[in-house]
């Protein structure tokens, strides 16, 4: 009797523990009860080189496809405004002239050419003979567990069910259809593009061949009479493209011809996708110089046909996971609103109602949409990742770097996704051979410059056409230098001297070394940028004049500072440069300091004045606060009270991307409620209810995020922002919990990454810090920042420091070794 009672406790521990399971798994699911009817509602697949959106449609079901470095145009000339040094001294005198409007025209003489566009790979389209009105049971899903889209529905009697990967191990698409009934599958898949294009069959395969232009015009420019041309005079052509389709099965039969591919009465089909460009890097021409893309694709396709359906399912899912299962976050409450499709929550939830699961979902799909458009070189994620339907993409769907590229990275070192950056690596590399031609062309410097745009080209030139663009944006000389950021900040969390050596230094010291030269002495003899702006804001004088172009932007020097400082460490710790280093240690001393607002704001321009729009979308001068580490509450708590009064002058509307900075510079501030407000606004469902779509950011149905319209950056900010709220690491010590909103009372999340080379897994409870488990990658003192007061587990030897800020914790000092864990828990009262 008593081996009875024990069986039937396993088999309900069991029970109960394969239903919490399920939980989990279903809790990573974006479901939905009926297909899509819009692009922002469809589901991405992507393997970080190929992408797909899948409708779920029944009878005439759409996937549209992309691939990552889809681009068009070719290399850009070195030089294509040679009358731009000229026009310096002349922007700088009217400056110290306070002649503001001539320095405007006279910096539009400085202007280059404007950057190409990501481009739609193509769409295929699958017929499928299904009675439309006997459709039942129907659902659809992306399982970010799997990486991968089911659908499902019964007519007649039969069950279909879809299933789609993008194997990043194979580098094909996969696409599995299956009915209930033996003979059931009755379809034809064909293949287009919006690009020139055409279809040939080669044996087996369905071939679509295409070409992209050599010259897109952006999105918001409308005064040429082509936008798009496919053969420029004089320009290198477009590069070529290939879309590769076969289908598999062990009944039925199957037809190939330049319409598509036709089955009959089959049971079970595979189709696999192959793609590929010409695309040869950033410095070859696409068509002469490029690729052999039908030996790319053709190679990629028979290798997969090559093996069975379920070994292509586990080597991508074996790929996959090993990157998002690195992280689990789960956060107590709302397992009832759980049940229901995504779409539905989402209502609910833009309706005041509270779901942290939901929250706990979006912050996974961020990593998710990372891993899967960032994994080709020399393509990092672009303004829509790798999604894109449009030929001309809202704004290119190229790389903004005044903001929006680097947001797409924030979560990746945090969020144990380090390796999602090296095509971010790749470009910087490449923009600092082309923006070295930059800064001797237009500014007669050294060192290396990128501005507010780039391409898959690497186009470093201030953007334009030579005059045409608003300086506003065009003219912004810092993209280069934020993203040096991004290599040092890899050192911090990995400690590769060998990455610091080889990689980042190099470019770091060359974009410090064309700052110094480029900073100025004002007339008090501190160092300014001039010309300068603040990315695309507008001033008013007092004088009421606006303008955007002035001296010392806070943004300007706030990058600045922060890439002198990381040099400066850098050299430190390779040992070496220390005259290099010494020259920025001066220039930072002379540095125009951060400034105090008559309105107790930090000050965004040289002097204090007005902005035109007070509720300006970028809040550039918060840089020093987030990114940047110059800024903190703890460390310098007047500028944060400035910081956080700019932050509330601003407001909490704006694009959906504007929220998620936001989000970010709430949590620094470490008001953990404020940023998960902006955090529920940044999810709200948009284009439902009557939203302002041009200031209140959101959600679309698919979770991807609305400007509007989509941009991927507002994802990968959220993302970030959930992170900061739990742990921050930039001044060097580990805070957790730093901005933890009331909302998430009981949870626990592990995995994530902090400066230093350590993992953290923490879980609380009520709002209090239970446990922590800090695993170390090296010998050392890993200093800790708590809400409560902790004891050590074992033998790990773990000291109280006395914090000079009592208000922000308890600090301890925890002694390291490397491959170790330790884990500390909340000392009871």
């Amino acid at each position: 009797m008593k081996q009875n009672k024990i069986g039937l406790l396993s088999v309900l521990l069991l029970s109960a523990g394969t239903v919490r399971s399920q939980q989990l798994a279903d809790s990573l699911k974006l479901w939905y009860n009926t297909p899509a009817r819009e692009w922002t509602q469809a589901l991405p697949l992507g393997n970080g080189r190929l992408g797909a959106m899948v409708f779920g449609k029944v009878s005439d079901e759409l996937i549209q496809l992309n691939e990552a470095t889809l681009w068009s145009g070719g290399p850009v000339k070195d030089n294509v405004n040679p009358d731009a040094p000229q026009y310096l001294p002349q922007v700088r005198a009217a400056l110290f002239n306070e002649n503001y409007h001539q320095a405007d025209s006279l910096l539009r003489k400085m202007q280059g050419v404007y950057s190409q566009s990501f481009l739609p790979m193509g769409d295929l389209h699958l017929r499928q003979q299904i009675d439309a009105n006997s459709v039942k049971d129907y659902y659809r899903d992306l399982d970010l567990n799997k990486a991968q889209s089911n659908t499902r529905f019964t007519s007649n009697g039969v069950q279909y069910t879809r299933e789609m990967f993008i194997s990043a191990a194979d580098q094909v698409i996969v696409y599995h259809l299956k009915a209930s009934k033996k003979g059931k599958l009755n379809f034809t898949l064909s293949a287009n593009s919006q690009l020139h294009y055409q279809n040939i069959v080669n044996g087996k395969d369905l071939v679509l061949k295409g070409k992209a232009p050599s010259q897109a015009d952006p999105s918001y420019i409308n005064y040429n009479k082509e936008p798009i041309i496919y053969e420029e005079p004089g320009s290198c052509k477009g590069m070529r493209f290939e879309v590769r389709l076969r289908a598999i099965s062990v009944d039925g039969t199957i037809k190939t011809d330049t319409a598509g591919i036709t089955v009959k009465n089959a049971t079970d089909v595979t189709v696999i996708v192959s793609g590929a460009t010409s695309f040869n890097g950033y410095d070859k021409c696409p068509d002469k110089d490029g690729l052999n893309e039908d030996k790319i694709a053709s190679e990629q396709l028979a290798k997969a046909a090559a093996r069975s359906l379920s070994d292509l399912r586990t080597r991508h899912i074996k790929d996959y996971t090993r990157f998002f299962n690195r992280v689990h976050f789960a956060i107590a409450g709302s397992e009832a609103v759980a049940a229901l499709p995504t779409d539905e929550r989402l209502r609910r939830y833009s309706q005041g109602g509270e779901d942290p699961s939901l929250e706990a979902l979006y912050f996974q799909y961020g990593r998710y949409l990372l891993i899967s458009s960032s994994r080709t070189k020399g393509a990092p994620a672009n303004l829509q990742g790798i999604w894109n339907k449009e030929l001309r993409a809202p704004w290119s769907s190229n790389y903004t770097i005044n903001i929006n590229t680097e947001m797409n990275y924030w979560p990746a070192e945090e969020c144990n996704l380090m390796e999602m950056q090296q095509p971010l690596y790749d470009l910087l590399m490449e923009l600092a051979v082309t923006g070295r031609h930059t800064a001797q062309n237009f500014y007669h410097m050294n060192g290396w410059v990128a501005h507010h745009n780039t391409d898959i080209w690497a186009i470093s030139n201030p953007v334009g056409d030579i005059g045409k663009g608003d300086t506003n944006w065009a003219n912004w000389m810092m993209g280069g230098n934020w993203l040096c950021q991004f290599l040092w900040q890899h050192y911090e969390f990995s400690g590769s001297k060998v990455f610091l050596k080889d990689t980042a230094y190099p470019v770091m010291r060359a974009a410090a070394q064309f700052s110094l030269g480029w900073l100025v002495p004002d007339k008090q003899g501190r160092l300014v940028t001039a010309p300068s702006t603040s990315p695309e804001n507008i001033f008013i004088t007092e004088k009421g004049e606006h303008g955007a172009v002035s001296m010392a932007s806070t943004m300007d020097l706030s990058v600045i500072h922060d890439l002198f400082t990381n040099v400066i460490a850098a050299a430190d710790v390779l040992g070496k440069d220390a005259v290099f280093a010494d020259s920025l240690k001066q220039a930072l001393a002379k540095l125009y300091p951060l400034q105090v607002g008559k309105k107790g704001n930090l000050q965004e321009w040289y002097k204090d004045w007005e902005d035109e729009d007070p509720q300006h979308r970028h809040i550039s001068h918060l840089f020093g606060l987030f990114p940047g580490n110059q800024i903190s509450p703890i460390t310098t708590p007047e500028l944060a009270a400035a910081a956080k009064k700019s932050l509330e002058i601003r407001g909490d509307g704006g694009t959906g991307w504007s929220k998620a900075w936001k989000i970010n510079t709430w949590a620094r501030l470490l008001d953990g409620n404020h940023a998960h407000k902006l955090l529920k606004e940044l999810i709200h469902l948009t284009g439902e209810g009557g939203v302002d779509m041009h200031n209140a950011g959101g959600t679309y149905a698919n979770l991807f995020c609305a400007h509007p319209p989509f941009q991927i950056d507002g994802n990968f900010g959220g993302t970030s922002g959930i992170a900061q709220m739990l742990l921050q690491s930039q001044t060097g010590t580990l805070h957790l919990l730093p901005a933890l909103p009331d909302v998430w009372s009981t949870g626990e999340i592990s995995g994530l990454l902090a400066q230093g080379g350590y993992t953290v897994d923490m879980k609380w409870k009520d709002g209090q810090l239970t446990s922590v488990t800090i695993h170390a990658t090296k010998d050392g003192t890993c200093m800790l920042r708590v809400p409560q007061r902790i004891k050590a587990d074992g033998n790990a030897q773990l000291a109280p420091v006395k914090p000079k800020d009592a208000d922000h914790g308890f600090v301890y000092a925890l002694q390291t070794k490397a491959g170790q864990s330790y884990t500390l828990y909340r000392v009871q009262r």
